[in-house]
């Protein structure tokens, strides 16, 4: 049986800025630990080889990959957030879409009174919903 299951995110060279920008986006949020390569070692100096970092008490891991990848973040595994309020989903919309894309604008879809989906300025996919 598996000890813990978290979700990884692969970066190629902005993983420590991702993490900035999503603990500044929840309460009970910050980075854990983190560990970056040295000189000499597989991976850019100064990137992130292993870190940790929680949004609202859940963990996730991260890592800027040394290797140069033909595939990046996909919209069919996403980050599915449930907010409280509306102010709450327009924040996370407006942060979230920045210098990224939006797939669905935050609106009324019948199954959601406000639900948006977007991608962040770093590949990653997030669903807003507002619970």
């Amino acid at each position: 049986m598996a000890r813990k299951i978290k979700t990884h995110l692969m970066f190629e060279g902005c993983a420590e800025e991702a993490m900035n920008l999503y603990i500044t986006l929840f309460s009970e949020s910050k980075i854990v630990e983190i560990e970056k390569y040295g000189a000499h070692e597989a991976g850019p100096e100064g990137s992130v080889k292993r870190a940790s970092f929680l949004l609202d008490d859940r963990e996730f891991i991260c890592i800027d990959s040394p290797v140069k990848h033909n595939f990046s973040f996909t919209p069919s595994v996403s980050i599915f957030v449930e907010c409280e309020s509306l102010a709450e989903a327009q924040t996370l919309y407006k942060k979230l879409s920045l210098d990224g894309s939006v797939l669905m604008p935050l609106d009324d879809y019948g199954f959601s009174k406000q639900f948006a989906w977007v991608t962040d300025r770093f590949g990653v996919s997030w669903q807003i919903n507002l619970a």
